[in-house]
C-alpha cells in the first residue's frame, strides 16, 4: 500500500513540476504558442518514447538478466554435481541393470556439440530405465543421501532455482529417495512391494540426475573448456574415468 501511495505521490510531484516549468516559460516569455507546440510536440512523441523504452531497451536489459540469472544458476548446479550429484549418480548406476547401454551413450568428450548433447538427452527419455531397488547396497545409498542433507537443504533455499523447475524437481526426487530409505529399519528385509516402490523413486530420481547432468555438461563444454575437462575426466558413466590427465 505504501508502495502505491509513493508512486501516486511521484506522479503527482512530477505533473506539478511540469506545470510550474510551463507558467515560469510564459511568465518570463508570454509565448503561448510555444507552450503549445511544445506540449503537442511531446505528447506526439509519446508513443515512440514509450516504443524504445519498453520494447527495444527492457528487451535489452532483460536478456542480459536472464543470461545473468542463468550463469548463477549453473554455477549452483555445479555446486550439487561437485558436491554430491556425481557420487548420487555413481550410486545409482550400481542399481542399473541396463549401465552399459547408458554407459556407451552417455561418455562425452570435446568433439561433442550442442546437437550430440540434445540427442543424448533424447536418449535418455527413451532409455528403459531398469533402475531396481535389490540390485546394490541400499544402505550405503542412504547413507550417503543422508550426508547430503545439508547441501540439498541448502541448495533449496537458494532464490535462482525458482527459474529452473527441472532441477528443483530434481532435488525434491533426491529429498523424496531419502526420506524413503530414512523411514525405513532393515533395508536388506523389505517387502516385494517396498522394493518396488523404492525402485520407482530411484528411477525417477535417477533420470532427472542424468537430464540435467547433460545440461551441464553442455553448459560447460561451451562456456567452461577447462571445466569441461575436468567434468569428462570423471564422468559417472565411464568405468574407465581417472581425474589423472592420460598422456
Amino acid at each position: 500500500m505504501n508502495r502505491v501511495r509513493w508512486r501516486i505521490f511521484l506522479a503527482v510531484a512530477l505533473i506539478m513540476l511540469a506545470g510550474v516549468m510551463y507558467l515560469l516559460y510564459y511568465a518570463l516569455y508570454r509565448d503561448s504558442q510555444t507552450i503549445v507546440t511544445w506540449l503537442l510536440m511531446s505528447t506526439a512523441f509519446l508513443p515512440i518514447n514509450i516504443l524504445i523504452v519498453t520494447l527495444i531497451v527492457d528487451g535489452i536489459i532483460s536478456k542480459r538478466d536472464k543470461q545473468a540469472r542463468l550463469k548463477k544458476l549453473n554455477m549452483v548446479v555445479g555446486v550439487f554435481y561437485s558436491d554430491g550429484g556425481i557420487e548420487i549418480l555413481k550410486q545409482l548406476s550400481l542399481f542399473n541393470s541396463n549401465k552399459e547401454q547408458f554407459g556407451r551413450d552417455l561418455i562425452c568428450n570435446g568433439s561433442w556439440t550442442r546437437q550430440d548433447f540434445g540427442q543424448a538427452a533424447k536418449k535418455v527419455q527413451s532409455y528403459d530405465c531398469r533402475v531396481d531397488s535389490r540390485l546394490g547396497d541400499l544402505g550405503s545409498l542412504r547413507a550417503l543421501l543422508v550426508g547430503k542433507k545439508d547441501l540439498l537443504l541448502r541448495l533449496l533455499e537458494n532464490p535462482h532455482l525458482l527459474d529452473h523447475e527441472t532441477f528443483t524437481d530434481l532435488l525434491w526426487a533426491v529429498f523424496h529417495l531419502q526420506d524413503e530409505l530414512i523411514h525405513r529399519g532393515d533395508l536388506t528385509r523389505l517387502s516385494m512391494v517396498d522394493y518396488n516402490h523404492i525402485s520407482q523413486d530411484m528411477n525417477r530420481a535417477y533420470r532427472l540426475l542424468i537430464s540435467e547432468w547433460l545440461s551441464y555438461m553442455g553448459h560447460l563444454r561451451k562456456d567452461y573448456p577447462h571445466l569441461y575437462s575436468l567434468a569428462m575426466r570423471i564422468n559417472p558413466f565411464d568405468p574407465a574415468a581417472a581425474p589423472e590427465i592420460k598422456e
